[in-house]
């Protein structure tokens, strides 16, 4: 009987011995398959990832260049006097000649009858201002340097959305520069107002500086200091008419600078 036996336990050995080198092979087959799938995967990922880099790379490279000229030219004016910052501000506005100057004169002489001693720049940054934004802090420091008072600080604006900075000039001014979008195409003043009202205290005069007529509702009652307001850029009814309502009914002043 034990005779019998010994060929079928022999072979019950065997097949679990081909059984397990199969699945032995099959492991190292597919082992091998995802070594290598995965190895094709990076050879092909690298370069894009290296290109993607290399484009971020100088991407920042640019913006620490143009942060660079910007913090040269505030400190560049910092030192100069007061004639010299307006001369340099006009001229890179293309306003250093003609009536483009007068009417930028007057401007600043209206400025110095400004209430209070200090003064809140709320700044339109949608997409109507990217044209203005290269030269738009340069002029900024000007008014703020004729007009003899305290920046306290700057409100930018654009589709719903406001944010607001306090502390020194240049570092608002940088701030602003950074992060206003100037683009989008909603002057939500009325939303701007309110968000200043709440991010500062109320100064002796806010500055409206922009472009075009509000796509929102002004609550004239809900601003709490007169609103001096400066329409840029060439003459639009419609800009004019709601900027000289707003400064009335605030109390404030409508002037004008007209780029050309």
């Amino acid at each position: 009987m034990s005779l019998r036996r010994q060929p079928l336990q022999n072979n019950v050995h065997e097949s679990f011995s081909d059984v397990a080198l199969l699945m032995l092979a099959t492991f190292i087959f597919l082992l091998v398959v995802i070594l290598i799938s995965h190895r094709l995967a990076n050879e092909d990922q690298i370069p894009r990832l290296k290109a993607e880099i290399a484009t971020l790379q100088e991407q920042l490279q640019q913006e620490r260049q143009r942060n660079a000229h910007m913090a040269e030219s505030l400190d560049a004016m910092a030192s100069m006097d007061i004639s010299d910052q307006m001369d340099r501000a006009l001229s890179a506005a293309g306003l250093a000649d003609g009536k483009g100057r007068k009417d930028f004169e007057v401007f600043i002489k209206g400025l110095r009858d400004l209430p209070g001693k200090d003064i809140h720049l709320v700044v339109d940054a949608t997409g109507s201002m990217h044209g203005v934004a290269t030269f738009l802090i340069p002029v900024l420091r000007v008014i703020v340097v004729r007009s003899q008072k305290r920046l306290s600080a700057v409100t930018w604006f654009a589709d719903h959305k406001a944010q607001t900075y306090q502390g020194s000039m240049g570092e608002v001014f940088d701030r602003l520069m950074a992060d206003a979008p100037f683009m989008g195409h909603d002057e939500t003043i009325g939303e701007a107002f309110k968000h200043a009202a709440k991010a500062a205290p109320a100064p002796g005069a806010y500055i409206l500086i922009g472009d075009e007529p509000s796509t929102d509702r002004i609550v004239y009652f809900n601003i709490p200091s007169p609103v001096f307001t400066l329409p840029i850029g060439a003459e639009n009814p419609d800009t004019n008419w709601e900027y000289k309502t707003l400064a009335e009914k605030t109390g404030g002043k409508m002037m004008h600078l007209i780029f050309r």
